[in-house]
């Protein structure tokens, strides 16, 4: 699955392929991973992933990636690895890329997320059961774009990283309030998102 996301007021040094990890055992158990002491070394892909990563990678028709940054999570780097290691490319870990944490609802059913997403049409700032505000994530997913903007130039850089930071990254780039993020359209697992030209 693709999409293609083009901000139009803005010309990029790079172009960047944003990929949601692939199915995880999180999503299978239907359970919020979110904190590092649970993400970190737990919940990777499930069998579903593996399968969605060798298919990402066997029908892979974007431009080849010269540069693979993720997020440190165990979903994340298994994903990454994969993309990396059809590519002949090293990976590069980035803390910043991290799944939003959700706080005290993290470890318990994905069924929470709705509420989550109902108060963050609300107010992109709150925090409600300690959850990471939107406006929290968006700034540190935009600061790693602008850090690679300024880092490199003419590459074609895969970012992998969670469904929510993504989303909030995307509204956040085509300038739209933050409370709108999930009028995005939902990124599957294992789907990437051509940023730029």
């Amino acid at each position: 699955m693709s999409n293609t996301f083009i901000t139009s007021s803005y010309h990029w040094r790079n172009r960047y392929l944003l990929m949601r990890h692939g199915h995880s055992q999180a999503n299978e158990q239907r359970l919020i991973i979110s904190s590092p002491e649970r993400g970190l070394s737990g919940f990777g892909l499930s069998l579903t992933g593996e399968e969605q990563l060798s298919s990402v990678v066997a029908q892979w028709h974007w431009q080849a990636p010269t540069k693979v940054v993720h997020s440190d999570f165990l979903r994340t780097t298994q994903t990454a690895e994969r993309v990396a290691t059809a590519f002949g490319l090293t990976l590069e870990k980035e803390k910043r890329l991290r799944e939003r944490y959700f706080g005290e609802l993290d470890g318990q059913a994905d069924s929470h997320y709705p509420s989550v997403w109902a108060h963050d049409a609300q107010s992109a700032n709150h925090q409600q059961w300690q959850v990471e505000a939107v406006s929290s994530v968006a700034a540190r997913m935009c600061a790693v774009i602008e850090s690679l903007e300024q880092q490199c130039e003419g590459e074609t850089v895969l970012v992998v990283s969670h469904g929510d930071p993504l989303q909030i990254l995307l509204t956040a780039l085509a300038n739209k309030p933050l409370t709108q993020h999930r009028e995005q359209t939902a990124l599957q697992p294992a789907s990437i998102t051509l940023l730029g030209s």
